[in-house]
């Protein structure tokens, strides 16, 4: 009787003084650029690019092995800079989001779907061309905590419309491209 009592006070002490799980929530501000693709993204490749389309927008989500991320990024001028048109492609995507929640060096893999929003306006023809398209993503990177909240983060992502888009100029094709990033990481 008393052996029971004993371990049963021990189980509800060692209950009432553990640490409550929790997720780790981030921030991540980047900028980057976009290539690769068939519609203008501007390169090639990540190495052949001679004009870099940029592209800038926060990450934020939280989890430990397994998370979430919610990105939103934004790239002005995707198609090309002209002095008689304005273009953007607006991505708001929703991830799962794998990685190492420990340690210094955090490598992650994730993917997800949402919205690919392409924006094309001919100034000289007054010609309005947007789509909103439901596409994926699929990616990784690694963030590098110098302290116990604030690190940098690489990410490299494919996105991808699911359906074809019909602008003037783009003959129903889906919007292809990849998208390379560097942040500030932040934990909390």
């Amino acid at each position: 009787m008393h052996r029971s009592r004993l371990v049963t006070s021990a189980a509800l002490i060692a209950l009432a003084c553990a640490a409550p799980a929790r997720a780790d929530g981030f921030l991540t501000p980047f900028y980057g650029f976009n290539f690769g693709g068939d519609q203008g993204a501007g390169c090639p490749s990540l190495t052949n690019c001679q004009t870099h389309r940029s592209d800038w927008g926060v990450s934020f989500g939280g989890g430990s092995l397994v998370g979430f991320e919610e990105d939103i990024g934004y790239s002005k001028n995707f198609f090309g800079e002209t002095p008689t048109s304005d273009n953007a492609v607006l991505t708001v995507m929703s991830n799962v989001l794998i990685g190492v929640p420990a340690g210094p060096v955090r490598p992650y893999v994730l993917a997800g779907v949402g919205l690919i929003r392409p924006h094309f306006h001919d100034l000289s023809s007054l010609t309005d061309f947007q789509s909103n398209s439901f596409g994926w993503d699929v990616g990784g990177g690694v963030n590098l905590y110098f302290s116990q909240s604030v690190g940098v983060r690489g990410d490299l992502r494919h996105m991808r419309t699911f359906s074809d888009i019909d602008f003037g100029f783009f003959n129903n094709q889906k919007l292809d491209f990849w998208r390379a990033s560097v942040g500030l990481a932040l934990k909390f």
